[in-house]
């Protein structure tokens, strides 16, 4: 007999709604442990029922290993602001950030992960199995540096970024300078590192844009192809990280910021994700 007692201890465990816990005791003659892998399942096979729901809500994480030397960067998605507050789907959230950037995996066997007992699938299926919204693993990037990866996230948890930096100083200062720099990567949302890594697509596109502009001024065709030269280096100051106006000092650009780094010091790539962006 399937007792108030044991759906309230099913619940507590799986964290699921009462009728699902019930029902599980049901199917399962009332085995504790046979029901919570019926929940477990049951979560797994409701993600094909939600596939067709928008989830722009969630968590963006960033982390580093202690080292420095690796780092991952996730985007974990919900249906609604108030899942995505939840305390389990936090922990749910980080629990794969976490998992990438121990095992480098960013889907397949990611969910094999041991968490001691269970494995990240099995704690996938069961947060489905609490929720009845569409939860996946929107996008996830491991990355390794011989230079030094920095996390920053902003608060909320809805940004995040890595940076890595090459020829970097250990010390203190300059931790706290590329964190400052990884806040300007959050802030200013640049495209590139510096104008070597702007494509040419993207370059003819923007001065295409600018000609057209200085034509619409009323400006001399035979003039709008050097007016458009002109700014294309307001788009580089704008787009390019090095080049942006430093954000907590104004009188700086980044490249002086990263000088303060060490000699030889570079930035060499950047990733930042915000939640819910078009890919």
């Amino acid at each position: 007999m399937i007792t108030p007692a044991m759906v309230k201890e099913l619940r507590e465990k799986s964290g699921a709604g009462m009728a699902d816990c019930k029902k599980a005791l049901d199917e399962t003659n009332g085995d504790m442990s046979a029901a919570m892998e019926y929940l477990r399942k049951k979560g797994a096979a409701n993600i094909a029922k939600r596939a067709d729901r928008s989830a722009n809500e969630g968590l963006a994480l960033s982390y580093v290993s202690d080292n420095g030397k690796n780092a991952a960067i996730v985007e974990v998605n919900c249906e609604t602001d108030f899942v995505g507050r939840n305390e389990e789907f936090v922990g749910f959230a980080n629990a794969v950030a976490n998992a990438v950037l121990k095992t480098g995996q960013t889907d397949g066997d990611l969910w094999s992960f041991d968490l001691g007992g269970k494995t990240l699938g099995n704690l996938r299926d069961e947060i489905l199995a609490k929720f009845s919204e569409r939860i996946e693993l929107r996008r996830a990037e491991y990355l390794s540096s011989e230079g030094t990866l920095t996390a920053y996230n902003h608060a909320g948890n809805k940004l995040a970024v890595v940076l890595d930096v090459a020829g970097a100083s250990t010390d203190e200062k300059a931790q706290g300078l590329m964190r400052d720099i990884a806040m300007q990567v959050a802030a200013m949302n640049p495209l590139y590192v510096d104008r070597s890594h702007v494509t040419q697509a993207a370059l003819d596109k923007e001065m295409e844009i600018l000609r057209e502009q200085a034509l619409n001024e009323g400006k001399k065709p035979e003039l709008a192809d050097r007016i458009a030269q002109g700014r294309v280096e307001k788009y580089y100051q704008e787009n390019c990280l090095v080049e942006q106006s430093y954000v907590k000092d104004g009188n700086k650009t980044v490249a002086d910021v990263v000088k303060e780094l060490g000699d030889g010091a570079a930035v060499v790539r950047f990733r930042r994700f915000f939640l819910g962006e078009q890919l």
